[in-house]
């Protein structure tokens, strides 16, 4: 059936805690509000204030919360409002929920699901606009999603929750109204798998979340110039999908990696040094393009913000470049 990117982040949480009691969500406006953008819309009233926890304004204290709930047994979601605002709680997930299990010898799991709304497009300013994905890619022991189709976000939602480690899920916020195809019957998708979104030869076009999206805009407007572009979408950052990235390149000889999140030290970057790394690299006619947010700020300005991020124009002529 048809659904929203929005509805099957609810489904999947709602079924998951109809699946299993020791799943409990805790965040700011959760309960009585509904969530920031209504994601747990009357989650209150089927489940009850001890599952569904309204928190003060303090992402360190209720992510610390969350960490003591996971290594006590439960299964704790928490959701910031916007993904700008993990960075007061960089400790508990960085410094605890990150290591606990490694520093334990396994004595403890830690089934932490963060979830959080990211990116730009709404005029919600520098602060409440980031991409800060590649952080967390950069830390051992975290494990970080970002799906971009209504389909992917409630396989990999449910896996998550399911994960006995930590996970840094983020949904996009201009993400939310899109639809696609969602099975009624249950369903997971593994995490750390990419998926093959359109077929092609001439190009591998790889990217995730809304940028997936204008990717695959770029490879129709390639089709119309003769050119066969395979698009991938990565779905899972950390651990990334060697095997099906490698595979493309070696097919293709060319590969584009865009994100909307800052280019410099970024998903792209380790892209295109894991691919160079790789056999893949006697198979590629061009070097590696990297096509990444601007190296600034995000402006408030409507136009403006959209100049700095990838746009399903601009992936194109990224595209053509790297096949003169």
């Amino acid at each position: 059936m048809e659904m929203t990117f929005l509805q099957s982040v609810s489904d999947a949480l709602r079924e998951e805690m109809r699946r299993d009691e020791k799943v409990f969500l805790l965040g700011e406006d959760m309960g009585v509000y509904g969530g920031c953008f209504g994601v747990t819309r009357g989650f209150l009233d089927e489940f009850g204030e001890e599952r569904v926890m309204d928190t003060p304004i303090s992402e360190g204290g209720f992510t610390s919360v969350a960490v003591g709930a996971a290594m006590a047994g439960y299964r704790p979601v928490v959701e910031y409002m916007f993904s700008d605002f993990v960075t007061v709680a960089m400790d508990p997930i960085c410094n605890q929920a990150a290591k606990q299990r490694f520093m334990l010898g396994g004595q403890v799991k830690m089934p932490l699901v963060v979830r959080t709304p990211a990116g730009s497009g709404t005029g919600a300013a520098a602060q409440h606009s980031q991409s800060l994905e590649a952080w967390f890619c950069h830390v051992p022991g975290l494990k970080v999603v970002m799906p971009s189709t209504p389909y992917d976000v409630k396989g990999l939602l449910k896996a998550a929750i399911r994960e006995d480690n930590p996970v840094l899920f983020y949904e996009h916020k201009l993400l939310y109204g899109t639809k696609g195809e969602v099975p009624e019957e249950e369903y997971t998708l593994p995490i750390g798998k990419a998926d093959v979104k359109r077929e092609g030869g001439d190009i591998t076009m790889i990217s995730y979340s809304l940028t997936l999206l204008k990717t695959l805009e770029a490879a129709k407007m390639l089709e119309k110039d003769g050119i066969d572009a395979e698009v991938i979408d990565l779905r899972t950052l950390s651990p990334i999908d060697r095997d099906t990235l490698i595979a493309s390149a070696k097919k293709t000889g060319r590969v584009l990696v865009t994100h909307e999140s800052v280019e410099k030290f970024g998903v792209g970057a380790e892209i295109s040094a894991m691919l160079s790394d790789s056999d893949a690299f006697f198979y590629l006619d061009r070097p590696i393009r990297r096509f990444g947010g601007a190296d600034m700020p995000i402006p408030y300005s409507p136009q403006l913000e959209s100049m700095v991020v990838p746009q399903a124009d601009t992936i194109y002529q990224a595209a053509k470049e790297l096949l003169k």
